[in-house]
């Protein structure tokens, strides 16, 4: 076996729809043609870079490949900013966003539990978090902190490794051209320690598809077992290699191309279980595919980086970029080049997709990047003021098209990036004054003072990041006392954990196996309809009506399935209804209380409602035994604070603004404080004395208790730092609310521009809640209309969960789309009925009062199908029946009821099951009524299956 050396930096993609896969993969030839070969490394001058149409071509050509030839449904790429997954700061690869498949949870319901065979272009952000690659981009000739994930994926088994690996070496070898004999492929060797044998499937697939014993390697589970988390899907993954020597010498490998099958689950106790459903994951880093396919030794040396590469010369001014790295380097201006190219991308991209520049979390990470570009960009080459915001449209002009995002935000980009670069070149140029002038208080060998370093951080004074200032220090050879800033930094941890609010609790799950067994056993999906059963009453509160349920499963705490518990214990349970909101699209869970039917002294409080794959979890302390099969009743504390009253704060707010008034503050004894008319309850602990702040009214005149001046402003006893006039605030809105404790509401609000701009969007929102309004009165002509207009309030409803607008507005319009949605909904059923109504009858004209009717109808959905076998054994209640439906791309829906004198010699879930498994596919449901998919090109051979079944068991 030769030498090998391998690049294992990954990067990873999104993408725009092409024509067609013959017209990409031509473009795409006729653009690798142009390239240049191999050179040496990345010292070729930039007008070699062939033209930019390439990525665009590769991007293309992978898509039409997966659409066109394979069947695969092309989604969007997920913003950046994750929903609903604390554990990520940013998307950072293409299967975040198919979480919910993997683990079980999705809500069947929802348009993501219909996907199969998927294929996408993810934008994708690793820096900070578990996986980041900001400390290395500009060091070397590939890190990246934005790149593009191509990515395809198969759920549920719908193909697995030998199609997925087939795939990819048609399209590598056939569509890209890339020679057989420069591709290498790696696979799981198997870990004995804990019982995992060697993949020798994947190896024997490679086999057969030409790849050479001698090219072909295995590795161990650092290398080739992917997992999602410490905990959840996970399984053993190949990967394709190029080979950047060509032959000449030891083959030099980048990986190209990671295929995951994930077939096991890791439980928290750390062993591994079979998937109740394997799924295929599969990620290529675009950025890394265009540098192979154009013959570039770097990713920075192609056409997705070389007009802003340019840009950055002519704008600064600075040598031309030579591709250098290390001490070949000198000056560190090629690095400076790479950084400034990089992260303006990463920054445009972020905040495109609503990433804030701030002081915690994702926010803060980008407030780095930013400085960090700016640092380079400034002092290294020299750029002059507003150079970097002067960047963003090359930006927009080379990713715009295929995420017009992009192209919607670029003003707003610009101003954002420029805004925080005018701060910050200050505060560079008093933290590198303070350098200086430290380094000349120390001796040669002195290390830079840990206390300096912090007092210059983000955490303290000039908001320089840690990272930079070690570098300024790297720069200079300079060692930084990393022992005393780790123990600062530990010392800040504690501070503000102190300070910090209770963190919530993770609450109870169900993970991907209890999720299969309930659909194993056919349990129901959660009826959260009558959630929207609720009305205003004439004195401005809501009344949220009762709702009866019965308990169908219970958990304990640590997820076990059980048939009671007793009392004291904390549980979960499933009922068959709920009128809880589950917490979902950035709005909490309801929370309230439960009690047994008959028994109505006895309270179960209801902490948290969320969804778990179509299923509501309750979580309920149990004062009392409680069992499966109880009838219970539930309850819905109401929220505080109407939309009305949000709106009269927000203006008693503007009023106070635009009266401009000052702002008064003084420090007084906290005994004459406490005596302050209509002052807060002084339950914390304040210093004595007490710093006291009063809007309009002099401290002084507010402490008189002659005087009621306090009760007509805002009087507050607080020791932080405020506004000197109320006018400076210029504009605020609420644009969010948390309920703390019974009685006590959070309210989140954002001023001046944000507030403006919160405002624009809850227009444009209130104006496409309108529209969509106008639409549906029109009506619907037949079924997809009907439910391309409900997909429509869907999306047009999670748009206002999420938006940063003025909450009273949200919550206007979240009433108002509960509406419209279910009036969308109704439209679906009419239509469904009306259809299935006119099918039932086709049907009854062909097989008369036959005992049995197994036949094909054409429908657009299982739903529709349901309906008809329901309408046909309504009419004719001695008949058993299952119908089959054809679908594009060879699939095939199925349903069926089986008469009551058949029961339970013939059962409904076995004859489906009999049918779906001949297909291919599964099946669910009950002894009376199931349902299920599959595939075949031969429907009549499925016909015959279900007819001889059916009249073997009868």
């Amino acid at each position: 076996m030769p030498v090998v050396s391998f690049d294992r930096v990954k990067s990873l993609p999104r993408v725009k729809m092409a024509a067609s896969v013959a017209t990409a993969a031509a473009r795409l030839r006729r653009a690798i043609r142009r390239s240049s070969p191999w050179r040496g490394p990345s010292c070729q001058p930039l007008s070699s870079v062939p033209p930019s149409a390439q990525a665009a071509a590769v991007r293309d050509a992978f898509l039409s490949f997966f659409r066109d030839r394979h069947g695969h449904r092309l989604v969007p790429s997920a913003s950046v900013r994750p929903r609903g997954d604390p554990s990520l700061l940013f998307v950072n690869a293409g299967m975040n966003q198919f979480k919910p498949i993997f683990l079980g949870t999705v809500d069947p319901r929802s348009e993501m539990a219909g996907f199969r065979r998927v294929a996408n272009s993810q934008k994708c952000v690793r820096a900070g978090g578990r996986h980041s690659d900001l400390g290395d981009v500009g060091r070397d000739l590939s890190h990246h902190t934005f790149f593009e994930m191509l990515g395809n994926w198969a759920f549920g088994g719908e193909y697995f490794k030998e199609e997925a690996c087939s795939m990819a070496w048609e399209l590598l070898t056939q569509v890209y051209g890339i020679p057989k004999d420069r591709l290498w492929i790696s696979y799981f060797g198997g870990d004995p320690k804990v019982g995992l044998d060697p993949d020798l499937e994947s190896r024997d697939i490679w086999l057969s598809l030409g790849v050479p014993a001698s090219r072909m390697l295995s590795f161990g589970p650092q290398e080739n077992f992917w997992e999602m988390g410490d905990t959840g899907p996970c399984g053993p993954c190949t990967e394709i290699h190029y080979d950047l020597a060509g032959g000449v010498g030891a083959p030099q490998l980048v990986e190209l191309w990671n295929l995951v099958f994930m077939q096991h689950n890791r439980e928290a106790d750390g062993s591994l279980q079979p998937l109740p459903q394997q799924h295929v994951d599969t990620g290529m880093g675009l950025e890394r595919l265009v540098a192979v396919l154009q013959g570039r030794r770097s990713t920075y040396d192609t056409d997705l980086f070389s007009p802003l590469l340019n840009a950055i010369q002519q704008g600064c001014g600075a040598p031309p970029y030579l591709g250098r790295v290390g001490a070949a380097d000198e000056g560190r201006t090629d690095m400076a080049y790479r950084v400034v190219a990089d992260h303006i991308r990463t920054l445009s991209v972020c905040i495109a997709d609503g990433v804030s520049l701030g002081m915690s979390g994702a926010p803060l990470v980008l407030r780095r990047i930013l400085r960090r570009a700016l640092r380079f960009s400034t002092e290294v080459l020299r750029a002059p003021p507003g150079f970097l915001g002067s960047l963003v449209p090359i930006v927009v002009e080379t990713l715009g098209h295929t995420y017009p995002e992009l192209q919607k935000n670029s003003a707003q980009i610009s101003n954002l990036v420029s805004e925080d670069e005018v701060a910050f070149l200050a505060s560079l140029q008093r933290g590198r004054r303070i350098i200086d002038r430290t380094l000349r208080r120390l001796g040669p060998s002195d290390v830079f003072p840990a206390q300096v370093a912090w007092s210059l951080s983000m955490s303290g004074d000039l908001g320089l990041p840690l990272d930079l200032v070690e570098l300024m220090l790297e720069e200079k050879g300079v060692q930084l006392d990393s022992a005393g800033l780790a123990r600062l930094a530990q010392e800040e941890a504690q501070h503000r954990a102190r300070q910090a609010e209770p963190v919530q609790e993770q609450g109870l799950r169900l993970d991907v196996h209890a999720l299969g067994e309930l659909q194993r056993r056919g349990v129901p999906t959660t009826d959260d309809s009558p959630k929207y059963s609720y009305c205003l009453l004439p004195s401005g509160g809501y009344e949220f009506s009762a709702c009866e349920a019965q308990v169908l499963q219970l958990y304990t705490e640590d997820g076990t399935a059980v048939a009671s518990v007793g009392e004291g214990r904390r549980c979960g349970l499933i009922l068959d209804k709920t009128n809880f909101y589950a917490e979902q699209g950035g709005q909490a869970s309801d929370r309230g209380y439960l009690v047994r039917v008959g028994q109505q002294d006895v309270l179960f409080p209801v902490a948290r409602a969320q969804v778990c794959g179509g299923f509501i979890l309750h979580e309920v302390v149990a004062p009392e035994c409680l069992k499966v099969g109880d009838q219970v009743q539930l309850h819905v504390d109401k929220a505080p604070l109407t939309p009305e009253q949000l709106r009269a704060v927000e203006g008693i707010v503007q009023e106070a603004v635009g009266q401009d008034e000052a702002v008064y503050m003084e420090e007084v004894a906290l005994a004459h404080a406490a005596h302050v008319p209509g002052l807060r309850s002084l339950d914390e602990v304040y210093p004595d004395p007490v710093r006291v702040v009063s809007v309009g009214v002099p401290v002084a005149h507010a402490l008189d208790p002659a005087s009621q001046a306090a009760l007509h402003t805002s009087v507050e006893l607080c020791c932080g730092t405020h506004l000197l006039r109320t006018g400076a605030v210029g504009d605020l809105v609420i644009i969010g609310e948390r309920q703390l404790a019974k009685g006590i509401t959070r309210l989140l609000a954002v001023t001046g521009e944000q507030a403006q701009q919160a405002r624009e969007v809850g227009q444009s929102l209130a104006q496409e809640v309108e529209a969509a309004a106008e639409r549906l009165s029109r009506g619907s002509r037949d079924v997809v209309e009907a439910r391309r207009l409900s997909k429509d309030m869907g999306r047009l409803t999670d748009a206002v969960d999420t938006a940063v607008m003025p909450q009273w507005q949200r919550r206007e319009l979240q009433a108002t789309l509960k509406v419209l949605q279910r009036r969308a909904n109704t439209a679906i059923r009419k239509l469904e009925m009306g259809q299935a109504a006119q099918k039932t009858q086709e049907l009854l004209q062909r097989h008369s009062e036959e005992p049995l009717i197994v036949d094909t109808v054409s429908t657009e959905s299982l739903s529709v199908l349901v309906k008809v076998v329901r309408q046909l054994c309504e009419q004719a209640p001695s008949t058993s029946v299952l119908l089959l439906s054809p679908q594009p791309m060879g699939h095939v829906l199925c349903a069926c009821q089986v008469a009551q004198s058949a029961t339970p010699t013939l059962t409904a879930e076995a004859w489906a099951l009999a049918v779906c498994s001949h297909m291919g596919g599964k099946a669910w449901g009950s002894q009376v009524v199931a349902q299920g998919t599959g595939s075949t090109a031969d429907l009549e051979a499925a016909l015959r299956t279900a007819r001889a079944y059916a009249l073997n068991q009868l």
